[in-house]
């Protein structure tokens, strides 16, 4: 009686598994085991709205899904692969926020339908209304070209939208955009090379300055505002590159010098330090505080780089600032203490609500990105404890991390996909800094169009609403080549 009954549950979960595909499956077996799908959504946990979970069937020419939400609601999706209708996942994540979705999974190969065991979605109690997330899109041949760009993405929809690229501005290299805390009203970038210079828009307005002085080594890259929307941190520097040759690390990127300013957007005066953070050691990836009375930043001793590349290991330190008074505090303390450790701790990110330092380690250098070797951390700034974020590391290279405005969410570029092109995870982050298993940004075909894009993602960051840019004023104002001086404020 039992096996009789059982197999008539089992069939009738077939039959609501199936209901509303358009070719409806026939002769299904069933599997005892999960669906191989890609991406692996399979545990994460999104926000309620964020654009459909679509993904491919490994060796399916078919397949009809169905996804039904614990406190109620259904959809359902058949074709080549599971391409979901917007306002539908819309709707069916909404109504299930703080429970889950599972997703059943009917897939045809050879001709032969086969149903997986379900898995599960969660749908975080957080909410994430930020509008999208800002990138850089570049081929990794390590020079421009190949039309690289800076790019925003709508995260409920699948809609890109081209910020600046290289088509616009022919020859020129772009990148270091960097909105306050999310607020696409002020926005920095820095174009490279010929023709360089730092932009600054707020409130919609584009200006374009020369940051380089007499007093200082480069222009200002690597940027974070202040929280008034008044200061601007920089590091100026000189980024190289070294390729390597019968091994399996491709290249190393390094620093020749490094040191940290302030920009006044107001007055475009630059606050220096030269005995603290203006000196022989390279300091680098400056960010203030949640209430900007500090001031994050990674430091190393300088060494003959690239001969002795492996030798570069970063501490992290901080330094009181008077935005007030426009000024930087006599003393620096050290948080983590790279050389000590043995490692080197970069990339610097605190969460807006104060919580949480997130941060990147390696074994060296202050460039993470190409180090196979890069985690994420992340230090509790009520108790100081540390720990490695197991729940969203991988083998490869994790890192250029953001918060979401809310600091309940954040964004990474990982390259554990292949190695080598580096792409953009989300997850959320609870009150107890628990870190739920990192989703890789939505597509509408991901295996297409990862598969077929040769680009790396770099340096996201959420942005509140879409950021509105003038492209054509930007490519006016590169290629006038008319820049305001900046001054330095100590000097006058």
């Amino acid at each position: 009686m039992r096996t009789w009954f059982m197999t008539v549950l089992a069939g009738l979960m077939v039959l609501l598994a199936l209901t509303g595909c358009s070719s409806e499956p026939t002769n299904v077996t069933q599997v005892d085991a999960l669906p191989d799908i890609y991406p692996d959504y399979i545990g994460v946990t999104i926000p309620a709205g964020m654009a459909p979970l679509n993904f491919n069937v490994a060796d399916a020419d078919a397949v009809c899904v169905r996804v039904t939400g614990s406190k109620g609601g259904s959809l359902h999706a058949d074709g080549e692969w599971a391409d979901f209708d917007i306002d539908e996942w819309h709707g069916l994540t909404q109504q299930n926020k703080d429970g889950q979705l599972t997703v059943t999974v009917c897939a045809r190969s050879n001709g032969q339908w086969k149903q997986y065991k379900p898995f599960a979605i969660y749908v975080s109690r957080y909410v994430l209304d930020d509008w999208g997330v800002t990138y850089r899109r570049i081929a990794p041949g390590y020079e421009v070209g190949g039309d690289i760009g800076l790019y925003q993405r709508d995260i409920h929809t699948f809609r890109e939208y081209a910020m600046l690229t290289e088509s616009s501005v022919p020859g020129r290299c772009m990148n270091c955009h960097t909105p306050n805390r999310t607020n696409p009203d002020q926005l920095t970038l820095q174009i490279r090379g010929e023709g360089g210079g730092t932009m600054v828009q707020k409130n919609g307005r584009q200006q374009w300055l020369n940051t380089k002085t007499d007093s200082t080594k480069a222009a200002g890259s690597y940027a974070y505002w202040h929280p008034d929307g008044d200061y601007c941190a920089y590091a100026t520097n000189s980024v190289h590159q070294s390729f390597f040759v019968g091994r399996g690390q491709r290249i190393e990127a390094y620093h020749e010098f490094s040191n940290i300013v302030v920009l006044d957007t107001r007055s475009n005066e630059l606050i220096l330090t030269p005995e603290l953070m203006t000196t022989t050691d390279l300091e680098i990836f400056p960010a203030f505080s949640h209430d900007g009375q500090w001031l994050y930043y990674s430091t190393s001793k300088a060494c003959r780089v690239p001969a002795e590349y492996e030798q570069v290991k970063c501490s992290v330190c901080r330094i009181p600032f008077d935005a007030k008074a426009g000024r930087f505090g006599t003393a620096v303390d050290t948080l983590l203490n790279g050389p000590k450790d043995s490692c080197s701790y970069t990339l610097v990110r605190p969460s807006y609500d104060g919580r949480w330092l997130m941060y990147c380690v390696t074994s060296r250098s202050n460039f993470p990105v190409f180090q196979p070797d890069a985690d994420l951390w992340l230090m509790d700034l009520k108790t100081g404890e540390t720990r490695a974020l197991a729940e969203a590391n991988s083998n490869a290279a994790d890192s250029y991390h953001n918060w979401s405005s809310n600091s309940h969410w954040f964004v990474f570029s990982s390259k554990r996909e292949d190695g080598m092109y580096a792409q953009l995870f989300l997850a959320s982050i609870d009150e107890q800094g628990r870190v739920s298993k990192p989703f890789l940004l939505p597509q509408r075909n991901p295996q297409k169009f990862y598969r077929e894009m040769m680009q790396s993602y770099n340096v996201p960051d959420f942005t509140l609403r879409k950021v509105e840019f003038d492209t054509r004023e930007a490519h006016r104002q590169v290629f006038r080549d008319e820049r305001v001086q900046v001054e330095i404020k100590n000097e006058k």
